[in-house]
């Protein structure tokens, strides 16, 4: 009860003095927060556009951090659909935390940078956060939250005439700065090779609210480049490309707090040589997808983290033809490239609370998968593109100026 006695955390939800509260203002504070954190994103920013005292309610920096701990923790998450076909980008969204008559609507979502950046690649997600840079010039960068309709244009970093660029966006919970990280492989004009090898590398580095990008020197990784890679306990990961007289792949970690690469031990299952497989993160916890023979997926995942001796073969999902995927469809050449999906059938999602795996099949089709019964489940989805790249988000009303205390 003694937030309910706090004056001025009651005050702060009336904007206007002359506004009178309604019933929803004179229930308890933890009342309220406890209703409004229960609610799916949708509804939640439906309810913060009723009125001026809803919207500071909705706002509440308490209520926004207890949000984001219910769904990250204890609800479903919702998923960013990114179509790039056939000219301009759009980003829908699908909230499995909605209600049944909502859940498998897919909705449209604004973009209003589309005039400044019509095409862009969707860097990764965090704490309700999109990162989403230019596919055309690799120059623009923008910060955007799809949910409050907010967003920035990060300032302008280096490039080079020839070059690959490896993204990556984060959170760390203890300096509690979200940093964006650009991976630049690049080869002078005069340097020509019947390959395309990039020998030089720069790793950019920008701690967003900062006016410049800083270069932390080379890397010494050749990594693959996707995007929406796993972010665990601080650190982003990647896997990198096999070399020549290396062969072998690794697991490659950049600490967002000290900035360095770190190895981190990779499951002895022998896949990671292999050119399919992807990470993810699967309850909070690093995860590996590894293509096997006759269409077999086996995830592996790592109960704590950094430690070897962790990493179980949680789960092992046979081969599966959705029914999306009969009729044959001519394959926009741009998402195949950006995706990294030659060859690559189906992607590891998310799990959903009741346990059913999420898959995305060729960028057509969502299909759930339950691991007790065997059973595959096509998703009925309305209004969903042709094709998409799809992005597990954590709906939220966050901001930069308020990062989630409780991530991770």
């Amino acid at each position: 009860m003694e937030l309910q006695a706090n004056p001025t955390k009651k005050r702060r939800y009336n904007l206007e003095d002359d506004q009178p509260p309604t019933l929803m203002e004179n229930l308890p504070q933890e009342i309220i927060q406890d209703i409004l954190s229960r609610l799916p994103i949708s509804s939640l920013v439906r309810f913060k556009c009723v009125c001026h005292s809803w919207r500071a309610l909705a706002q509440d920096p308490d209520l926004i951090n207890m949000y984001f701990t219910t769904n990250n923790i204890k609800n479903d998450p919702c998923l960013i659909l990114h179509c790039d076909f056939p000219i301009k980008n759009h980003l829908y969204f699908l909230d499995f935390a909605a209600d049944n008559q909502e859940k498998h609507k897919v909705k449209r979502i604004h973009t209003p940078f589309s005039p400044i950046m019509p095409e862009f690649d969707v860097v990764g997600s965090c704490n309700g956060l999109l990162c989403l840079a230019d596919s055309l010039y690799n120059d623009s960068i923008f910060i955007y939250n799809p949910f409050l309709m907010s967003y920035i244009e990060l300032p302008k970093s280096l490039n080079y005439s020839d070059q690959e660029i490896v993204f990556g966006f984060g959170f760390h919970p203890k300096t509690r700065k979200y940093k964006v990280v650009r991976i630049v492989y690049y080869r002078n004009s005069s340097f020509r090779a019947r390959r395309l090898i990039y020998p030089q590398s720069e790793v950019q580095i920008l701690t967003v609210g900062d006016s410049e990008w800083r270069s932390l020197g080379k890397i010494s990784y050749q990594l693959v480049r996707r995007h929406s890679e796993a972010s665990v306990n601080g650190r982003i990961h990647w896997v990198s490309r096999p070399r020549r007289y290396n062969p072998a792949r690794r697991l490659v970690s950049f600490d967002l707090e000290d900035e360095q690469f770190r190895e981190v031990p990779k499951p002895d299952c022998g896949g990671l040589s292999r050119c399919n497989y992807h990470l993810v993160v699967l309850k909070g916890c690093l995860s590996a997808a590894v293509y096997c023979n006759y269409g077999r997926l086996e995830i592996w995942v790592m109960k704590e983290y950094n430690v070897k001796e962790s990493w179980v073969k949680q789960y092992c999902i046979g081969s599966y033809m959705p029914k999306g995927l009969k009729q044959n469809i001519d394959r926009p050449t741009k998402i195949w490239k950006i995706n990294g999906a030659i060859g690559r059938v189906v992607r590891v999602l998310g799990v959903l609370k009741n346990g059913e795996i999420l898959l995305e099949y060729k960028n057509r089709v969502i299909v759930s998968y339950d691991p007790n019964l065997g059973k595959f489940k096509d998703l009925a989805l309305q209004s969903t593109p042709k094709w998409f790249q799809t992005v597990v988000h954590v709906g939220s009303l966050n901001w930069i100026d308020s990062p989630i205390d409780s991530y991770n």
